[in-house]
């Protein structure tokens, strides 16, 4: 196997900007060609970033590509990953990586059949403040972690995505849209889970489209088809207790992104939306203090001020995840973003709405492996 593997990348839309931007950080990896079922969005991107722009069937068939980077919407993900398979090419799919755990198992199954890999998104939790957060935890810094909480709420995906339909219809909302954020930092930081309780609602029934100035669609009403609001309580195989709160009916609150509750120490970790950020921890003077700084490459500010979509300044070192996919192919190792783990977190998420309807505790059928912990210079060594 040649050093670099070839990339290809299904899906043209938004995000696949910041894979195409940031892919140049990594070593093992390199972008070759772009496809998407609108070849002028596939060309134009092609275009930008000095790539081939490949219709889906012509991209598959190409020698040169090894991973290829499922940027679909969701509910396509699993067909477009089988597809990605059946081509004999080894998948690195966009968060979740299905809509449920039946095809999440059906993928993990079929790759293992083909002997390729099957990882996804996100990869946030390999940055320097949850892997920080990790290291101090496996030191027992904060002692047996025996609950604690995480929070994702806002108002709606409506006040800003120009085009927010799906995030109203079945597949879409915030435990499948923003839950893989927070349930994958917490299986990395206390392990797999093991039963799920939660409760759901549904706020606003007519959701109106308020977002870019310029957006033709301002004004437009949305039928929300989904729940909301998700309260769950997980416990982990560990004993560990953590209550999870993900909504988009909520305009303003004070909640810590995540907070752990440690038999000697409260640690408060950043938001797993994001690579870096202070992660702080309180003792028995019960002053929180951040942990000392770290080296971590995942840590340092690289995106903004002109070479990204935003002006705002922050670290994002998103294709971190399938740098280590690569480097796993290679070296035949676990990847830490593998569909086993992926697998899980679909099952978490999908027994809360199951949980919710039914008003009952989901015993999960699946569990995983903590994904390997990705110190300083293990992050160095996925960098050019």
């Amino acid at each position: 196997m040649e050093k670099t593997l070839g990339v290809g990348i299904i899906g043209c839309g938004n995000i696949s900007w910041a894979y195409l931007k940031l892919a140049n950080l990594f070593k093992d990896i390199e972008v070759r060609a772009v496809a998407d079922i609108n070849m002028d969005a596939a060309k134009a991107r092609a275009a930008e970033f000095g790539v081939r722009a490949e219709t889906v069937k012509d991209l598959l068939k190409a020698k040169d590509i090894d991973i290829v980077v499922n940027l679909t919407v969701p509910a396509t993900h699993f067909k477009v990953s089988k597809q990605i398979l059946d081509a004999g090419k080894h998948v690195y799919s966009e968060k979740p990586v299905t809509l449920t755990y039946k095809d999440a198992l059906a993928l993990q199954k079929y790759a293992a059949k083909k002997k390729l890999r099957v990882c996804s998104a996100p990869d946030t939790f390999l940055g320097s403040s949850h892997q920080q957060a990790r290291a101090a935890i496996d030191k027992g810094e904060i002692g047996k972690i025996v609950s604690g909480t995480c929070h994702f709420m806002g108002p709606g995906m409506e006040m800003w995505h120009p085009n927010p339909d799906f995030f109203f219809k079945p597949g879409g909302g915030p435990v499948l849209d923003m839950g893989p954020y927070y349930i994958t930092n917490l299986i990395n930081l206390i392990g797999p889970v093991k039963r799920v309780s939660a409760m759901l609602n549904t706020g606003r029934k007519v959701r109106e489209i308020n977002s870019q100035p310029k957006n033709p669609r301002n004004g437009e009403k949305l039928k929300v088809q989904i729940p909301t609001t998700y309260h769950a309580l997980l416990e982990f195989a560990t004993g560990a207790c953590v209550t999870v709160s993900l909504s988009w009916d909520v305009w303003a609150h004070k909640h810590q992104n995540m907070e752990l509750y440690g038999t000697d120490a409260a640690m408060f970790v950043p938001d797993p939306n994001f690579f870096g950020g202070d992660v702080m921890v309180a003792g028995s003077d019960q002053t929180p203090k951040a942990l000392k700084p770290w080296d971590h490459p995942f840590g340092k500010n690289n995106w903004g001020m002109g070479n990204s979509q935003t002006d705002v300044i922050w670290a994002n070192y998103r294709c971190a995840g399938l740098a280590d996919m690569a480097a796993s192919i290679k070296k035949k190792k676990l990847a830490r973003c593998d569909i086993s783990l992926v697998a899980h977190v679909v099952e978490v998420m999908t027994a809360m709405l199951e949980s919710g309807k039914a008003n009952k505790v989901v015993t999960l059928k699946s569990t995983c492996k903590r994904p390997a912990a990705l110190g300083p210079d293990d992050a160095r060594a996925l960098m050019k």
